[in-house]
Protein backbone atom coordinates (compact mmCIF):
# COMPACT_ATOMS: atom_id res chain seq x y z
CA UNK A 1 0.00 0.00 0.00
CA UNK A 2 3.20 1.68 0.17
CA UNK A 3 1.94 4.33 3.18
CA UNK A 4 4.10 6.78 4.85
CA UNK A 5 5.58 6.12 8.20
CA UNK A 6 5.97 8.65 10.56
CA UNK A 7 7.49 8.66 13.81
CA UNK A 8 5.34 10.41 16.87
CA UNK A 9 7.06 10.15 19.82
CA UNK A 10 10.57 9.03 21.62
CA UNK A 11 11.56 7.58 24.93
CA UNK A 12 14.94 7.16 25.99
CA UNK A 13 16.56 5.00 29.65
CA UNK A 14 20.18 5.85 28.78
CA UNK A 15 23.89 5.91 30.20
CA UNK A 16 23.49 9.91 29.13
CA UNK A 17 20.40 10.27 31.26
CA UNK A 18 16.72 8.86 32.20
CA UNK A 19 15.15 10.70 29.79
CA UNK A 20 15.14 12.88 26.67
CA UNK A 21 15.64 16.44 28.22
CA UNK A 22 18.71 14.70 30.17
CA UNK A 23 20.28 12.74 26.91
CA UNK A 24 20.25 15.99 24.75
CA UNK A 25 22.18 17.91 27.52
CA UNK A 26 24.93 15.01 27.16
CA UNK A 27 24.97 14.70 23.71
CA UNK A 28 25.60 18.65 23.25
CA UNK A 29 28.20 18.63 25.89
CA UNK A 30 29.92 15.41 24.70
CA UNK A 31 29.66 13.84 28.25
CA UNK A 32 30.82 10.32 28.74
CA UNK A 33 28.34 7.97 30.46
CA UNK A 34 31.17 5.14 30.61
CA UNK A 35 32.69 3.91 34.31
CA UNK A 36 34.12 1.04 36.26
CA UNK A 37 32.11 -2.00 37.25
CA UNK A 38 34.27 -3.21 40.76
CA UNK A 39 32.53 -6.53 40.42
CA UNK A 40 33.72 -7.62 37.44
CA UNK A 41 37.04 -7.39 39.08
CA UNK A 42 35.62 -10.25 41.49
CA UNK A 43 34.06 -11.96 38.43
CA UNK A 44 37.95 -12.51 36.85
CA UNK A 45 37.16 -9.89 33.89
CA UNK A 46 39.82 -8.91 31.95
CA UNK A 47 37.75 -5.58 31.17
CA UNK A 48 36.18 -3.37 34.36
CA UNK A 49 34.82 -1.08 31.55
CA UNK A 50 30.68 -0.65 31.54
CA UNK A 51 28.15 2.02 30.73
CA UNK A 52 26.76 3.34 33.71
CA UNK A 53 23.51 2.78 34.65
CA UNK A 54 21.11 3.37 37.30
CA UNK A 55 18.10 0.75 37.41
CA UNK A 56 14.27 2.25 37.36
CA UNK A 57 12.35 1.50 40.59
CA UNK A 58 8.87 0.76 39.61
CA UNK A 59 7.60 -0.17 43.46
CA UNK A 60 4.62 1.77 43.35
CA UNK A 61 4.15 2.40 39.53
CA UNK A 62 3.41 -1.79 38.62
CA UNK A 63 2.02 -4.09 40.16
CA UNK A 64 4.54 -7.10 41.75
CA UNK A 65 2.99 -9.35 39.56
CA UNK A 66 3.91 -7.31 36.89
CA UNK A 67 7.02 -6.85 38.10
CA UNK A 68 8.42 -9.86 39.01
CA UNK A 69 8.39 -10.81 35.69
CA UNK A 70 10.24 -8.44 34.23
CA UNK A 71 14.04 -8.60 33.78
CA UNK A 72 16.50 -5.75 34.09
CA UNK A 73 16.43 -4.08 30.30
CA UNK A 74 12.41 -4.43 30.45
CA UNK A 75 12.57 -2.41 33.17
CA UNK A 76 14.53 0.09 30.95
CA UNK A 77 12.26 -0.16 28.23
CA UNK A 78 9.11 0.12 30.63
CA UNK A 79 10.03 3.59 31.18
CA UNK A 80 11.18 4.94 28.13
CA UNK A 81 7.87 3.57 26.56
CA UNK A 82 5.92 5.16 29.05
CA UNK A 83 7.92 8.16 27.94
CA UNK A 84 7.73 7.71 24.23
CA UNK A 85 3.89 7.51 24.64
CA UNK A 86 3.30 10.46 26.53
CA UNK A 87 4.78 12.16 23.70
CA UNK A 88 3.05 10.78 20.81
CA UNK A 89 -0.47 11.35 23.53
CA UNK A 90 -1.15 7.59 23.56
CA UNK A 91 -2.72 6.79 26.70
CA UNK A 92 -4.53 3.69 27.79
CA UNK A 93 -8.04 4.63 26.80
CA UNK A 94 -6.58 5.13 23.16
CA UNK A 95 -4.90 1.60 23.48
CA UNK A 96 -7.82 0.28 25.06
CA UNK A 97 -9.69 0.87 22.10
CA UNK A 98 -7.27 0.76 18.82
CA UNK A 99 -5.07 -2.05 17.81
CA UNK A 100 -1.17 -1.24 18.26
CA UNK A 101 1.40 -3.25 17.75
CA UNK A 102 5.46 -4.01 19.16
CA UNK A 103 8.36 -4.82 17.92
CA UNK A 104 11.68 -4.75 19.99
CA UNK A 105 15.32 -5.43 19.90
CA UNK A 106 16.25 -7.65 22.39
CA UNK A 107 18.93 -10.79 21.72
CA UNK A 108 19.79 -11.82 25.29
CA UNK A 109 18.36 -12.24 29.18
CA UNK A 110 21.60 -13.30 30.70
CA UNK A 111 20.63 -13.21 34.27
CA UNK A 112 17.97 -14.85 34.72
CA UNK A 113 19.02 -17.97 33.28
CA UNK A 114 22.31 -17.85 35.19
CA UNK A 115 20.16 -17.22 38.58
CA UNK A 116 17.92 -20.08 38.12
CA UNK A 117 21.21 -22.75 36.92
CA UNK A 118 22.47 -21.86 40.16
CA UNK A 119 19.15 -22.18 41.98
CA UNK A 120 18.60 -25.73 40.45
CA UNK A 121 22.23 -26.71 40.65
CA UNK A 122 22.23 -25.77 44.79
CA UNK A 123 18.37 -26.75 45.96
CA UNK A 124 17.91 -29.28 43.76
CA UNK A 125 14.27 -28.30 43.13
CA UNK A 126 12.84 -26.04 40.51
CA UNK A 127 10.46 -24.48 42.32
CA UNK A 128 12.77 -22.48 44.05
CA UNK A 129 13.32 -20.63 40.93
CA UNK A 130 10.59 -18.47 41.32
CA UNK A 131 7.07 -17.92 39.11
CA UNK A 132 8.69 -14.65 37.16
CA UNK A 133 12.39 -16.34 36.46
CA UNK A 134 11.06 -17.82 32.67
CA UNK A 135 9.42 -14.74 32.06
CA UNK A 136 12.53 -12.97 32.63
CA UNK A 137 14.82 -15.68 31.07
CA UNK A 138 13.40 -14.84 27.40
CA UNK A 139 14.56 -13.26 24.59
CA UNK A 140 11.25 -12.16 24.17
CA UNK A 141 11.01 -10.87 27.82
CA UNK A 142 10.47 -7.04 27.13
CA UNK A 143 7.68 -7.39 24.14
CA UNK A 144 5.88 -9.81 26.32
CA UNK A 145 5.87 -7.90 29.16
CA UNK A 146 4.60 -4.62 27.27
CA UNK A 147 2.12 -6.02 25.92
CA UNK A 148 0.64 -7.12 28.74
CA UNK A 149 1.23 -4.37 30.54
CA UNK A 150 -0.16 -1.88 28.26
CA UNK A 151 -2.90 -3.96 26.94
CA UNK A 152 -1.33 -4.46 23.62
CA UNK A 153 -3.56 -6.23 20.53
CA UNK A 154 -1.30 -5.98 17.41
CA UNK A 155 1.64 -7.09 16.02
CA UNK A 156 4.15 -8.49 19.20
CA UNK A 157 7.74 -9.98 18.24
CA UNK A 158 10.84 -9.54 19.48
CA UNK A 159 13.78 -9.22 16.75
CA UNK A 160 16.88 -11.06 17.77
CA UNK A 161 19.72 -10.45 15.63
CA UNK A 162 22.76 -9.29 17.76
CA UNK A 163 24.05 -5.57 17.84
CA UNK A 164 21.66 -4.57 14.54
CA UNK A 165 18.19 -5.90 16.77
CA UNK A 166 17.04 -2.58 17.46
CA UNK A 167 17.55 -0.76 14.02
CA UNK A 168 15.77 -4.13 12.25
CA UNK A 169 12.93 -3.55 15.11
CA UNK A 170 12.71 -0.08 13.47
CA UNK A 171 13.01 -1.53 9.99
CA UNK A 172 10.16 -4.24 10.07
CA UNK A 173 8.10 -1.71 11.97
CA UNK A 174 8.28 0.24 9.04
CA UNK A 175 7.62 -2.43 6.62
CA UNK A 176 4.45 -3.43 8.64
CA UNK A 177 2.95 0.02 8.41
CA UNK A 178 3.76 0.62 5.02
CA UNK A 179 2.38 -2.34 3.47
CA UNK A 180 -1.06 -1.32 5.33
CA UNK A 181 -0.66 -4.14 8.20
CA UNK A 182 -0.45 -2.12 11.28
CA UNK A 183 -0.79 1.78 11.83
CA UNK A 184 0.98 2.35 14.83
CA UNK A 185 3.64 -0.07 16.22
CA UNK A 186 5.99 0.55 19.38
CA UNK A 187 9.53 0.03 18.07
CA UNK A 188 12.94 -0.28 20.08
CA UNK A 189 15.64 -2.20 21.45
CA UNK A 190 16.58 -2.80 24.94
CA UNK A 191 20.37 -4.19 26.28
CA UNK A 192 21.10 -5.57 30.08
CA UNK A 193 23.96 -3.74 31.53
CA UNK A 194 24.76 -6.22 34.02
CA UNK A 195 28.23 -8.16 34.48
CA UNK A 196 26.74 -11.67 34.48
CA UNK A 197 25.52 -10.63 30.78
CA UNK A 198 29.09 -9.67 29.15
CA UNK A 199 31.75 -12.45 31.03
CA UNK A 200 31.43 -14.56 27.34
CA UNK A 201 32.31 -11.33 25.54
CA UNK A 202 34.72 -10.49 27.89
CA UNK A 203 36.04 -13.50 27.06
CA UNK A 204 36.77 -12.64 23.60
CA UNK A 205 39.11 -9.73 24.13
CA UNK A 206 36.82 -7.57 22.73
CA UNK A 207 36.91 -5.04 25.26
CA UNK A 208 39.18 -1.96 25.84
CA UNK A 209 41.35 -2.54 28.84
CA UNK A 210 41.90 1.69 28.79
CA UNK A 211 40.81 1.61 32.79
CA UNK A 212 42.76 4.38 33.98
CA UNK A 213 40.81 6.56 31.95
CA UNK A 214 37.05 4.96 31.57
CA UNK A 215 35.76 8.33 29.93
CA UNK A 216 38.34 7.96 27.13
CA UNK A 217 38.32 4.56 26.71
CA UNK A 218 35.77 4.47 23.53
CA UNK A 219 37.15 5.83 20.98
CA UNK A 220 35.73 5.03 17.55
CA UNK A 221 37.83 5.87 14.46
CA UNK A 222 40.72 6.93 16.50
CA UNK A 223 44.18 5.41 15.77
CA UNK A 224 44.67 3.94 19.23
CA UNK A 225 41.63 2.27 20.08
CA UNK A 226 41.76 -0.71 21.64
CA UNK A 227 38.20 -2.41 21.85
CA UNK A 228 34.50 -1.35 22.91
CA UNK A 229 32.94 -0.78 26.61
CA UNK A 230 29.85 -3.04 26.84
CA UNK A 231 26.76 -0.19 27.70
CA UNK A 232 22.91 -0.49 27.70
CA UNK A 233 19.38 0.63 28.84
CA UNK A 234 16.40 1.11 26.37
CA UNK A 235 15.15 3.28 23.57
CA UNK A 236 11.49 3.54 22.49
CA UNK A 237 10.24 5.05 18.76
CA UNK A 238 6.31 5.05 18.26
CA UNK A 239 5.95 4.52 14.56
CA UNK A 240 2.93 5.48 12.87
CA UNK A 241 1.46 5.72 9.55
CA UNK A 242 1.02 9.47 8.22
CA UNK A 243 -2.88 8.84 8.24
CA UNK A 244 -3.24 7.78 11.69
CA UNK A 245 -0.78 10.47 12.93
CA UNK A 246 -3.04 13.78 10.78
CA UNK A 247 -6.38 11.86 12.25
CA UNK A 248 -5.67 12.04 15.96
CA UNK A 249 -3.58 15.25 15.59
CA UNK A 250 -0.90 13.86 16.54
CA UNK A 251 2.78 15.71 16.73
CA UNK A 252 4.76 14.80 13.86
CA UNK A 253 8.62 14.35 14.87
CA UNK A 254 10.09 12.80 11.53
CA UNK A 255 9.57 10.57 9.23
CA UNK A 256 11.44 6.87 8.26
CA UNK A 257 12.33 7.49 4.68
CA UNK A 258 14.41 3.99 4.43
CA UNK A 259 15.46 0.83 5.84
CA UNK A 260 18.73 -1.00 4.45
CA UNK A 261 19.58 -4.56 5.28
CA UNK A 262 22.27 -6.94 4.03
CA UNK A 263 23.85 -9.86 5.69
CA UNK A 264 28.29 -10.64 5.42
CA UNK A 265 27.76 -14.07 4.79
CA UNK A 266 31.58 -14.41 5.94
CA UNK A 267 33.05 -14.37 9.43
CA UNK A 268 30.94 -14.90 12.27
CA UNK A 269 32.51 -12.40 14.52
CA UNK A 270 34.42 -9.98 11.80
CA UNK A 271 32.66 -7.66 9.53
CA UNK A 272 33.80 -6.96 5.86
CA UNK A 273 33.00 -4.03 3.44
CA UNK A 274 30.98 -5.10 1.26
CA UNK A 275 27.66 -6.15 3.63
CA UNK A 276 27.61 -2.72 5.24
CA UNK A 277 27.90 -1.12 2.01
CA UNK A 278 24.99 -2.78 0.49
CA UNK A 279 22.79 -1.83 3.56
CA UNK A 280 23.64 1.78 2.90
CA UNK A 281 23.22 1.79 -0.52
CA UNK A 282 19.72 -0.06 -0.12
CA UNK A 283 18.45 2.37 2.55
CA UNK A 284 19.43 5.17 0.34
CA UNK A 285 17.73 3.62 -2.77
CA UNK A 286 14.73 2.86 -0.65
CA UNK A 287 14.61 6.76 0.65
CA UNK A 288 14.83 7.90 -3.21
CA UNK A 289 17.47 10.21 -1.82
CA UNK A 290 21.23 10.50 -2.88
CA UNK A 291 24.14 10.25 -0.79
CA UNK A 292 25.38 13.92 -0.85
CA UNK A 293 21.62 14.91 0.52
CA UNK A 294 22.16 13.55 3.74
CA UNK A 295 23.59 15.93 6.51
CA UNK A 296 24.54 13.41 9.12
CA UNK A 297 25.26 9.60 9.34
CA UNK A 298 25.99 8.12 12.99
CA UNK A 299 27.96 5.33 12.46
CA UNK A 300 27.85 2.37 14.00
CA UNK A 301 31.73 2.45 14.91
CA UNK A 302 31.92 0.61 18.24
CA UNK A 303 35.66 1.28 18.36
CA UNK A 304 37.20 -2.02 18.05
CA UNK A 305 40.50 -1.91 15.29
CA UNK A 306 38.79 -4.24 12.29
CA UNK A 307 35.19 -2.92 12.69
CA UNK A 308 35.36 0.84 12.35
CA UNK A 309 38.49 0.38 9.87
CA UNK A 310 35.69 -1.31 7.52
CA UNK A 311 33.03 0.50 8.35
CA UNK A 312 35.28 3.59 7.22
CA UNK A 313 35.62 1.98 4.09
CA UNK A 314 32.40 0.70 3.05
CA UNK A 315 31.24 4.85 4.39
CA UNK A 316 33.80 6.36 2.15
CA UNK A 317 32.57 4.30 -0.62
CA UNK A 318 28.95 5.64 -0.19
CA UNK A 319 29.57 9.27 0.98
CA UNK A 320 32.97 9.99 0.22
CA UNK A 321 35.05 12.54 2.14
CA UNK A 322 31.68 15.02 2.65
CA UNK A 323 29.06 13.54 5.20
CA UNK A 324 29.52 14.98 8.80
CA UNK A 325 30.16 11.81 11.22
CA UNK A 326 29.95 10.81 14.95
CA UNK A 327 29.24 7.68 16.85
CA UNK A 328 27.78 8.34 19.87
CA UNK A 329 29.05 4.80 21.17
CA UNK A 330 32.28 7.38 21.85
CA UNK A 331 30.17 8.80 24.80
CA UNK A 332 27.75 5.90 25.36
CA UNK A 333 29.95 2.81 24.86
CA UNK A 334 28.15 0.40 22.87
CA UNK A 335 24.23 -0.40 23.60
CA UNK A 336 24.19 -3.61 21.48
CA UNK A 337 20.66 -4.22 20.64
CA UNK A 338 19.42 -1.23 22.14
CA UNK A 339 22.19 0.58 19.66
CA UNK A 340 19.96 1.02 16.67
CA UNK A 341 16.97 2.38 18.43
CA UNK A 342 18.59 4.67 20.62
CA UNK A 343 20.91 6.17 17.97
CA UNK A 344 17.85 7.28 15.82
CA UNK A 345 17.00 9.12 18.51
CA UNK A 346 20.27 10.81 18.98
CA UNK A 347 20.18 11.79 15.99
CA UNK A 348 17.08 13.38 15.76
CA UNK A 349 17.84 15.16 19.20
CA UNK A 350 20.44 16.52 17.26
CA UNK A 351 18.36 17.08 14.26
CA UNK A 352 15.47 19.10 16.85
CA UNK A 353 18.47 21.16 18.31
CA UNK A 354 20.48 22.06 15.24
CA UNK A 355 23.67 20.18 16.11
CA UNK A 356 25.79 17.27 15.60
CA UNK A 357 27.35 15.68 19.04
CA UNK A 358 31.58 14.92 18.94
CA UNK A 359 32.83 11.60 17.96
CA UNK A 360 34.77 12.52 21.63
CA UNK A 361 38.46 11.12 21.96
CA UNK A 362 38.87 10.78 18.24
CA UNK A 363 42.46 12.80 18.35
CA UNK A 364 44.83 11.07 15.90
CA UNK A 365 42.77 9.09 12.59
CA UNK A 366 44.25 5.95 10.79
CA UNK A 367 44.57 5.72 7.23
CA UNK A 368 40.72 5.14 6.34
CA UNK A 369 38.82 7.49 8.95
CA UNK A 370 41.18 10.27 7.71
CA UNK A 371 39.31 10.48 4.68
CA UNK A 372 35.92 10.66 6.35
CA UNK A 373 34.52 13.87 7.85
CA UNK A 374 34.09 12.69 11.65
CA UNK A 375 33.56 15.61 13.69
CA UNK A 376 35.19 16.59 17.08
CA UNK A 377 34.28 18.81 18.65
CA UNK A 378 30.38 19.65 18.25
CA UNK A 379 29.23 21.68 15.58
CA UNK A 380 26.04 23.80 15.43
CA UNK A 381 24.54 22.39 12.01
CA UNK A 382 20.99 21.96 10.55
CA UNK A 383 20.16 18.50 10.14
CA UNK A 384 17.25 17.39 7.44
CA UNK A 385 18.32 13.98 6.40
CA UNK A 386 20.25 11.37 8.80
CA UNK A 387 21.58 7.90 8.62
CA UNK A 388 22.33 5.31 11.00
CA UNK A 389 24.30 2.17 11.01
CA UNK A 390 23.94 -1.06 13.17
CA UNK A 391 25.70 -3.97 12.36
CA UNK A 392 26.06 -7.25 14.82
CA UNK A 393 27.60 -10.44 15.06
CA UNK A 394 26.97 -13.08 12.53
CA UNK A 395 27.26 -10.10 9.79
CA UNK A 396 23.47 -8.64 10.01
CA UNK A 397 23.92 -5.21 8.22
CA UNK A 398 20.82 -2.66 9.22
CA UNK A 399 20.66 0.96 8.08
CA UNK A 400 17.87 3.60 8.61
CA UNK A 401 16.96 6.85 6.90
CA UNK A 402 14.88 9.37 8.74
CA UNK A 403 13.75 12.59 7.66
CA UNK A 404 13.00 15.56 10.31
CA UNK A 405 9.72 16.62 10.11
Amino acid sequence: MNQRVVITGMGIYSTLGKNLEEVTQSLYQGKSGIGIDPLRKELGFHSLLTGIIERPNLKGILPRRMRVGMAEQGEYAYVATMEALKMASIDEDFLAKNEVGILYGNDSSATAVIEAADIIRSKKDTTMVGSGSIFQSMNSTVTMNLAVILQLRGISMTVSAACASGAHAIGLGYMYIQNGLQDIVICGGAQEINALSMGNFDALSAFSTRMDQPTAASRPFDRHRDGLVPSGGAATLVLESYESAVKRGATILAEVKGYGFSSNGEHISVPNVIGPQTSLERALKMAQVRADQIDYLNAHATSTPVGDLNEAQAIFNVFGSKVPISSTKSMTGHEMWMGGASEIIYSLLMAQNDFIAPNINFEEPDEFSAKLNIINPRIHKKLKLIASNSFGFGGTNSSLVIEKW
